[in-house]
């Protein structure tokens, strides 16, 4: 099994005929969390889109969990967004049903058909995520760091070998925060990796890891000076 998640060579990223990105060299191994940086507007999300197949790649080579996304069928789109987990900071919760009955639905959406496995690995990501006991509970019910825990253990299910985490902490309070990124590095920690978009700088100095900035139509790595260029780069 090779411990390269994310390989984008030479990527151009188009919206409709506009080139957001350009020539995007971007490699993701097993086991990294990497921090997603950027302007409003700068094309962090339009990597992330291309990431889980929502964006056509039309320049460059890329694969994603051992997906080749330049000759990738859209048929299998849904077949590598399974290797996948997406965290979304708005949550994308269904109002209707528990938060049981959210994972349980998520799981028959992409293919499982045993309930007895279902039930078994929805307990499991529960536990995970310190939320066996709430289980019952409807979204609205649940605070919101319980609500970005249960993004989570939806986003696990699946077992995926990477996770795309888009502004995770974007609406929770500073100790919420830290919760959940104390349980990112935990996921990252079993060999997944993980890709994190964020506007927060405070929580890069403390939660320490890869930064890859997004500025100009280019990615760049940055050492120590996340600071220094988020002051001079005014979101």
């Amino acid at each position: 099994m090779s411990d390269t998640v994310v390989n984008l060579e030479h990527v151009s990223i188009f919206h409709n005929k506009n080139m957001v990105l350009n020539d995007v060299n971007f490699k993701v191994n097993r086991g990294d969390f990497v921090y997603l940086i950027g302007k409003t507007g700068s094309g962090k999300s339009s990597i992330m889109r291309l990431l889980y197949g929502d964006l056509p790649l039309k320049q460059g080579e890329a694969s994603v969990a051992g997906f080749n996304l330049k000759t990738m069928k859209n048929k299998e789109i849904p077949v590598m967004r399974r290797k996948l987990g997406i965290i979304f900071q708005d949550f994308q919760l269904l109002t209707d049903r528990t938060a049981k009955d959210n994972l349980t639905f998520y799981l028959r959406a992409t293919g499982w058909d045993d309930k007895a496995k279902m039930e078994e690995r929805v307990s499991e990501v529960l536990n995970k995520v310190n939320l066996s006991s709430k289980g019952f509970k409807m979204p609205q019910e649940l605070s919101g760091g319980e609500q970005q825990r249960l993004v989570i253990a939806r986003a696990l299910l699946n077992d995926p070998d990477l996770i795309l985490a888009d502004e995770p902490t974007g609406n929770l309070d500073p100790e919420t925060s830290n919760e959940i990124m104390n349980l990112l590095f935990d996921v990252s920690s079993n060999k997944r990796a993980v890709v994190m978009v964020t506007h927060n700088y405070n929580l890069i100095d403390k939660f320490p890891s890869r930064v890859v900035k997004v500025d100009q139509g280019k990615l760049s790595e940055l050492g120590g000076e996340v600071q220094a260029w988020a002051a001079a780069s005014p979101l």
